[in-house]
C-alpha cells in the first residue's frame, strides 16, 4: 500500500503490491528540494531523480519513503517519448527495489534482472539501469573510435 498526500499514478499500487505487502510512503517534491536532499543526505550538491530511504528499525512504519523529482520527472518523459505516469512508475519501481534491499552498484545483476521483470509484466518503456547501462555503452563506443 502507497502512502501519499497528492495524487499518483494508480500502476504504482499494482506494482508495489507485485514487489511487497508492505506499506511505502510516496514523496514528490521539484528539482531545487531534490537538490538539497540530496545534498543533505548523500553529500552530492546536485539534483536525481529518485532517493529511497528503507525505514526498517521502526516497527508498524511504512518499509521506506521514496522520493521522486516530479520535474526530472516531465523532463525525462518528454525526451524520451513515453507518458509521465510510465516515468513516474519507473522511478517508483527503482526507488522500491532500492527500499527492499537491491543495490544495482553492488550486485551482480539481481536489481536490473527485478526491474526487467516489472518493466514486462507491467508494459513500462526501459528502466534507469539499462537506460545508464545504453549511455555508458556509448561512452564506451565514442572513447574507442
Amino acid at each position: 500500500m502507497i502512502l501519499c498526500e497528492e495524487s499518483y499514478p494508480e500502476i504504482l499500487d499494482q506494482i508495489c503490491s507485485y514487489l511487497t505487502p508492505g506499506e511505502v510512503e510516496l514523496v514528490f517534491i521539484n528539482k531545487d528540494e531534490m537538490r538539497e536532499l540530496n545534498r543533505s543526505e548523500r553529500g552530492i550538491d546536485k539534483t536525481t531523480d529518485v532517493l529511497s530511504f528503507p525505514l526498517e528499525l521502526i516497527v508498524h512504519a511504512p518499509l521506506g519513503s521514496v522520493v521522486i523529482n516530479k520535474d526530472m520527472v516531465k523532463e525525462k518523459a518528454a525526451e524520451l517519448n513515453h507518458s509521465e505516469e510510465a516515468e513516474t512508475a519507473l522511478l517508483f519501481t527503482h526507488g522500491l527495489l532500492h527500499i527492499l534491499g537491491f543495490d544495482h552498484e553492488k550486485d551482480d545483476g539481481q536489481m536490473r534482472e527485478k526491474e526487467c521483470e516489472v518493466i514486462a509484466k507491467f508494459n513500462l518503456p526501459k528502466s534507469l539501469i539499462v537506460r545508464s547501462e545504453d549511455v555508458r555503452l556509448i561512452d564506451l563506443i565514442n572513447k574507442k573510435g
